[in-house]
């Protein structure tokens, strides 16, 4: 979105006092054609940017011009960069708290114009977090565990398992990963000697101890939930395996585009797909309304459940 884009634009001039246009390009992800398109926007809202050529020249503000990016402290920048990398604060806690301060100090020192588009923009988007059925996840110690991470400091956890069991961890925090608004926890178990995945909303207690931590040299927080997802993936194929084929018209492929696929043979105008449904419960569950080919067991069960339903039907 060109405002922030805009804003970022003003973050990397301001803090580093003179920045290329190329690199500007290349940080944003965008053109340098684009870059001095956003640099003539602002310098129409008021903000005295200047760019010259050679060496050492570069996109420059004004001498004695400041945006107030200044007034931003440490954790500012951490809420900032949490943010642009798609990390949505939990509502009401402390990180989505600091984000809006944030947000704050920076429009108190934007031109009227910039200012007035952040409003338009807060006027017209939303962002929802509650799901429509079901409950909504609780992450009641996000504060503590996101202040664990930062100051690499150990914590003392009470975690509840899937079946409702609690036990009680020491973990040395390596980082969190966020994924479609469940958030994890990464880090060694020292009850278990092995870095573990914690989910945060099972985290029912959380308690920083004085104790400081080293991550080791060769971790890598992207590596280890790449490997750990396929590996879960891997697991769920090997456990979860129930094959179902069935028969549909051409026409009507779009009806696959919601299953995992093993297989297509094509017959004239109809498919015969084959498809991982996982059990024999979710199967019947979820495809009754496409013709089932195989396991034949399945095939008669949703077969007898039709013949009741038009006993049903048929009554006088």
């Amino acid at each position: 979105m060109k405002i922030h884009r805009l804003i970022s634009i003003l973050l990397l001039v301001e803090s580093r006092g003179s920045i290329k246009a190329n690199e500007l390009a290349e940080k944003l992800e965008v053109s340098e054609r684009t870059i001095y398109r956003d640099i003539d926007t602002l310098c129409e809202a008021g903000i005295p940017l200047t760019t010259t050529t050679g060496p050492k020249g570069g996109v420059q503000l004004m001498d004695g011009y400041s945006t107030g990016i200044s007034n931003l402290n440490d954790e500012d920048y951490i809420n900032l960069y949490l943010s642009g990398i798609g990390v949505q604060p939990v509502k009401e806690s402390n990180m989505s708290i600091k984000l809006s301060n944030t947000l704050m100090k920076l429009q108190n020192n934007m031109p009227t114009k910039l200012s007035n588009n952040l409003e338009t923009l807060k006027n017209r988007f939303h962002f929802d977090e509650s799901p429509w059925w079901g409950k909504e996840n609780k992450l009641l110690n996000i504060d503590m565990l996101l202040l664990s991470v930062f100051k690499s400091r150990v914590i003392a956890i009470t975690y509840r398992k899937f079946n409702g069991e609690s036990s009680k961890r020491l973990v040395h925090p390596y980082g969190i990963v966020v994924k479609q608004l469940d958030w994890y926890l990464i880090g060694y178990c020292v009850q278990g000697k092995k870095v573990k995945t914690f989910k945060c909303e099972r985290i029912v207690k959380a308690d920083i101890t004085v104790e400081e931590f080293e991550i080791l040299n060769d971790f890598s927080l992207q590596d280890y939930w790449t490997i750990s997802q396929q590996s879960f993936v891997q697991t769920c194929v090997e456990t979860e395996y129930y094959p179902v084929q069935l028969k549909i018209p051409k026409i009507h492929t779009e009806l696959l585009s919601e299953f995992e696929i093993i297989c297509i043979d094509e017959k004239e105008d109809e498919l015969l797909a084959t498809i991982n449904m996982y059990g024999f419960d979710h199967a019947l569950e979820n495809i009754s309304y496409i013709e089932i080919i195989e396991p034949l067991e399945l095939r008669s069960s949703i077969n007898h459940s039709l013949l009741q339903i038009l006993k049903k039907y048929n009554r006088p």
